[in-house]
Order: C-alpha cells, then structure tokens, then sequence
C-alpha cells in the first residue's frame, strides 16, 4: 500500500494537481484535509475516472476531510470517541463536532485523516478546544491499541504543531508568542507518542518541511514548518518501507500552501528491499 496525506486547501480549485499527483505517484490511500466543500460539493468525478473511491466529510466552507482509496473502504466514522466540539461563543459539551476526522479500515488498517484545530491564538477559546480535542484523540488512541495492540494503525493529517524546534523554519513563530509551538501543544505530540505511535517518516526523512505560509516569500526561503505527519502504531510502523516528502507540489500554478507527505507499506510480508532509499522530492 502507498499512503498518503495532503492539506489540499480546497479540493475544488485544486482537484486537478490533486489527482494527477496521486496518480503520477500511484498513491493507492490518499488523506485529504481541508476540502473546504460538503459531500455534495466534492468532485468526486475526476477520482472516479483515476479508480479511487473517495469518502468526503464536510460541513461547509470550512475544514473537512476525505480519503480516496483505490482498495476496499470499510467501516466509515466521521468522528473518534470522545471527540469535542466547538462553536463560538459556546461552552459545554453540547458544542457541534466540526469536520475534521473521517477513519476507515482499508486492507486491514485502520486510517484516520486528521485536521487538528489551528488554535488561532494562545488566549482563544480555540487554544483550548485544540489541546481538549488532541488530548480525547490520544486517549482514543490508546484505547484502540488496548483493545488491539497489534492493529495497524495510522493517524495522518494536519497536526497543527511542530513538535521540535527543528520542526520549525519559520522566524514568526515563536515559543510564548505563537501557537503551534507551545509547550502544551508539544506536550499533546508527545501523548500520542505515549499512546503507542511513532512518527514513521521522520527517521527516514530527517530534514524538511510540509508547510510554507504565502506570505513574505516563506516558500523561496525555505521559511517551513513541518506540521503534517504520519504516526503510526507499531503493527503499522513495522510494515513501513520507504517515506517521502513531496516538496515540488509546492511549486506550480495555485499551490497548496502544504505538500504531501507519502510512506510506502509492506503489509503481507512481500519480499521488500530493506534499502529503500530516503526520499525528500
């Protein structure tokens, strides 16, 4: 299986790199975030005629999340237990789930596309939503692996955070000022490590970014953030053979302002090269 994951910025102005890269790629698991569409809104032609069956979760104009698949797609969830919602102005446990998990088993492995609230800033009600939702998906998390320890299981997306500060190429983002680097949001990374996954492209890809702002030729400078990941349990993250960052996809015409992040698995013990190169494309 080739799996992977890309925060398309809108699907719909963007289907078209979209799809040629999955298929130039011959990505057989693509996890999408924020589509920015509903179901009914996604074009879902265009994947149909490349042979992936897509699943889309969106609400409105804002965040949603899909997986296209040209394997089997088994046992849909558009939310994980526990998870919180939000809505401005609201406080309680009552708040609407936003759209920002969609999880399916796909030959045997359980694939969660995740978009991780941004938490705007350190003061904002959205700070604390982020860190309740982070904190609900990593006890989620260990529940699954408690029940299943040796499920392959794979949490991709968006995460929002930077979780090292080699992690983070961009000078306006900085500890105590900024979200997406504070103490508590790493803290949250970690909970996920504890729970029973390991980042699986990192000691493959070393180096590199998955995200550059627009603004103030970040791109040009190399001025990232790598904020999109791959974590993987140990069922998962033994089946790993290769991993790649896509950083061309961040060049061309209306780029998305992150690149796809794509790991290769052997799941049913195939003859694999265990000299798989590392990939920064």
């Amino acid at each position: 299986m080739r799996l992977a994951t890309w925060n398309v910025n809108s699907i719909r102005a963007r289907v078209v790199r979209t799809v040629e890269f999955a298929e130039r790629e011959h990505i057989d698991v693509l996890a999408m975030q924020e589509i920015k569409c509903r179901p009914d809104q996604f074009p879902y032609e265009p994947f149909e005629r490349a042979g992936y069956e897509v699943h889309a979760h969106g609400l409105n104009q804002w965040n949603g999340v899909a997986i296209a698949s040209r394997l089997p797609v088994d046992d849909v969830q558009t939310a994980f237990d526990g998870m919180p919602g939000f809505a401005k102005g609201m406080e309680g446990p009552d708040q609407p789930l936003e759209a920002r998990a969609l999880g399916a088993l796909i030959d045997g492995v359980r694939v969660w596309s995740l978009y991780v609230p941004n938490g705007r800033g350190l003061d904002n009600p959205h700070y604390a939503y982020k860190l309740d939702w982070l904190a609900a998906l990593a006890e989620h998390t260990k529940g699954e692996l408690a029940r299943d320890p040796n499920l392959p299981m794979a949490l991709v997306g968006d995460f929002n955070i930077a979780p090292t500060d080699a992690d983070n190429g961009d000078p306006t983002v900085i500890e105590g000022v900024s979200t997406h680097v504070s103490p508590p949001e790493r803290e949250a990374f970690r909970a996920l490590e504890a729970a029973g996954l390991s980042d699986v492209v990192r000691p493959r890809v070393p180096t590199g970014f998955t995200y550059w702002d627009y603004k103030q030729l970040r791109f040009p400078r190399n001025e990232g953030m790598r904020i999109d990941f791959i974590l993987g349990s140990r069922a998962f993250a033994d089946a790993v053979a290769g991993a790649s960052i896509h950083r061309n996809e961040r060049k061309g015409e209306i780029p998305s302002d992150h690149v796809p992040v794509v790991v290769d698995l052997d799941l049913h013990g195939d003859d694999a090269d265990d000299d798989v190169p590392m990939i920064f494309g």
